[in-house]
Order: C-alpha cells, then structure tokens, then sequence
C-alpha cells in the first residue's frame, strides 16, 4: 500500500480531476460576474438563476434525468422552494459522496500522504463519512425541510385567504386585494409579487406560475381559488374559501398537537436520565455490596 508508484498514481488520478473543476469554477464565476438582472421584469421569465445542466455532465457523473432517484429529488425540491435545475443538486450531491469516500479511503490506506497532521487523520475521516452519509441518506433531510416550508405556506395561506374573506364585497379588483394582502406574507412574498406584477399581461398564467414556484399543495388549492374569484366574484367561492380556511386551521391545529406530543416523549426521556443517575450513584454500591455478601455466604 506504500508503494510509490500508486501514490504518483494517484496523485496524477487526483491532479486530472481536479483540471475540469478548477474550469467549471471559473467558468461559472465568469458567468456570475458578467450576469445582468432582466430589465423587463414584469414580463414571465422562467430562467431566473444558472442555466441548465448540459448532458455532457450528467453522464460523467453517472445521472439521468429520467431516473427515479433525479424524479424524486426534483419533486423534493421543488416542495422545499429550489426553482433552479435539480440537476445541480444532484451534480452537487454526487460530488460529496465522491469526497467523502475518497477522504475515508485516502486515510484509511495513505494516512502519511495526506496534508494533515497524523492524529488529525480521523477527524478528516470522520468528516468524510457525515458528509458522504449525508449526501447519501439526504431524503429525510429534504422532506423534513419541504414539511416545514409547507407548514410555513399554509400558514401564510391561510392569512391571505382571511384577508381575502374581509375584503369580500368590496368593490376592489382581485389584484389590488392581492396587493393589499402583501403585508401578512414572508416566504411566499417574492412569487406573490411577481404573480402581481405578471398579472396584467396575463392574469391566468400569472397564476399559474405562482402555483409552480411555490409547489405546494395549499398553494395548488389556493390558485385554483384565485383563478376562479378572477373569472367571476360569487358568493359560492367565498364559501369555498370559508372552507378551506376551516381545513387550513384544523390541519395547522393537528401538527401543532404531534409537535406537542414528540416534546413531550422527548422531555419524558430526559426526565429518566436524572433517575438513572440517580440509580448509579445511590443504590448500585448497595446492589454490589449485597452481591459481595451473597458470594461471602456461599463461600
């Protein structure tokens, strides 16, 4: 394993990999740095951020954008609010696990190579591992994150659609109740304003838009209640409306119940640790002793 020959071998493996990301950084920061904000902004421009991964580097990284893990990142993301191309995640995601196994292996089988003392060695290891762990099981990780910003929109939501309710009858057009309604939002609040900016070139696909950023649920249900009011103003929609706020708050009320509950199996862990400390410093010299005085007996 020490051989010199495979550490030049490796070393030459390292320096060519290293060759097409130093010029896909530069490239990138090139691009960042030559960007222009669109000047017409109220018109509907999708591509918003980086541009689309080319194939060319999904297939040296072993993707496809058609396979199931890629389908079910997407949908992740798209539910945690990333409006960028998936394929960066995964490129990204995929990376890390190269790294973190190469950092476990690398100290595993050449520890006196590396640029760090030798006793710093498993804590590279170490790092290596959580980040290839991470990498590797980050599933939980996002639907925990699109739970949150779920709960979050819902929240939100639900404000709006309250303000909706109070403006009924009002003789104010959809998009200036809309506008009024700003206020009671914070994560939504970006694609709202471009929804209202987009809103008169055309209002139905300005809908639409907004109901693919954000990528939610109760922000699907939440347009389809927009676009109806846009189409025609009618008590019936109104009483959806008084609907799904119901829902909206029953559903809010039932995750702040199981939030309730996990604290308090938490707190209820946390409560034995004092008596298990309890137990080791009180009665186990006298389990020991009286064991002692069994043995004493007997023998």
């Amino acid at each position: 394993m020490n051989d010199p020959s495979i550490v030049r071998a490796l070393s030459a493996l390292l320096l060519t990999a290293l060759f097409p990301l130093c010029a896909l950084s530069v490239s990138a920061l090139l691009r960042a740095l030559t960007w222009r904000r669109p000047r017409w902004v109220h018109l509907p421009l999708e591509e918003d951020g980086p541009p689309r991964a080319p194939d060319w580097l999904l297939r040296i990284m072993g993707l496809s954008r058609g396979g199931q893990a890629f389908l079910t990142r997407e949908s992740l993301l798209a539910g945690c609010g990333f409006t960028h191309d998936p394929a960066w995640y995964m490129i990204a995601r995929r990376m890390a696990m190269l790294l973190g196994f190469a950092a476990i292996v690398c100290g595993a089988a050449f520890p006196e190579y590396l640029p760090v003392l030798r006793h710093r060695v498993f804590w590279l290891q170490a790092a290596g591992a959580a980040l290839a762990a991470c990498a590797l099981y980050d599933r939980p990780l996002l639907e925990a994150l699109r739970k949150m910003r779920s709960e979050l929109i819902m929240r939100e939501i639900l404000a709006v659609s309250k303000q909706l309710l109070y403006f009924a009858g009002a003789p104010l057009h959809l998009h200036v109740k809309l506008t009024r309604c700003l206020p009671y939002t914070s994560v939504i609040r970006a694609d709202m304003r471009r929804m209202l900016a987009e809103w008169y070139h055309d209002a139905g696909e300005a809908i639409a838009r907004f109901k693919r950023r954000v990528g939610t649920p109760e922000a699907d249900s939440f347009a389809e209640t927009l676009e109806a009011l846009r189409l025609r103003e009618d008590e019936a929609f109104y009483a959806l409306l008084r609907e799904r706020i119901a829902d909206y708050k029953a559903r809010i009320e039932l995750g702040r119940e199981s939030r309730r509950e996990a604290a308090s199996y938490v707190l209820f862990v946390l409560a034995g640790v004092p008596i298990l400390y309890l137990f080791q410093i009180f009665l186990y010299p006298w389990v020991q002793e009286g064991h002692r005085l069994f043995q004493s007996l007997q023998s």
